[in-house]
């Protein structure tokens, strides 16, 4: 079967956003189905709300039974190899960095693909990008790292503008890989150096 490269990034997306719901439940000590459903509504949370939005129902998990059973098997994985893992904190943040990165590219293109002007496609990508994580974060009882933590969204902005920019000069596959590594990155640097908007 092949894949393009927008469906390879989608399910890289996928695995990294569930290995970051899982990751986050493991650190809260959950069982086994707690894990699951943190690494299930990690990595769909933020792809369902976009699909509420533009009106592309039923959702696409529900139309796909390959990303129910990619999450399944990620997170087994991701259990299974919990022990190897030295630092949950920092693997923590490279999972989520890298997922905001594709989901949000993911994102603006489904609004591209849907002929929707450029500010909403990049506002789709942020909403993909960042609402998996809001959703774990209030199952764990958190407030959002979205609202009160180093920038979330403000990463995923920056992105989306890149790759539009990026998407008029060159071809299409460099534009995306430039643009989830600028949004990864812009993400993990926040957290190393604490960036933050001004608070309230």
């Amino acid at each position: 079967m092949h894949l393009s490269f927008s469906s390879v990034i989608e399910i890289l997306g996928i695995m990294a956003f569930t290995v970051s719901g899982a990751f986050s439940a493991m650190q809260k000590r959950l069982d086994v189905f707690g894990v699951l459903i943190l690494g299930f509504v990690t990595a769909i949370g933020g792809g369902t709300l976009r699909d509420v939005l533009i009106g592309n129902t039923p959702v696409s998990w529900l139309r796909d039974v390959n990303t129910p059973l990619i999450i399944l098997g990620t997170t087994i994985v991701t259990i299974a190899f919990k022990s190897s893992v030295k630092n949950l904190k920092v693997t923590l943040l490279v999972f989520d960095a890298l997922g905001l990165g594709l989901f949000t590219i993911i994102g603006i293109q489904k609004g591209m693909a849907a002929n929707f002007n450029p500010g909403i496609c990049i506002a789709l990508g942020t909403i993909t990008g960042c609402f998996g994580g809001v959703l774990r974060d209030m199952l764990l009882n958190h407030i959002p790292v979205l609202f009160h933590k180093e920038l979330y969204a403000v990463p995923c902005i920056a992105g989306g503008i890149c790759y539009i920019l990026l998407r008029a000069v060159v071809e299409p596959q460099i534009a995306e890989g430039a643009s989830v590594v600028v949004i990864s990155a812009f993400r993990i640097l926040a957290v190393r150096y604490n960036w933050r908007l001004p608070r309230v």
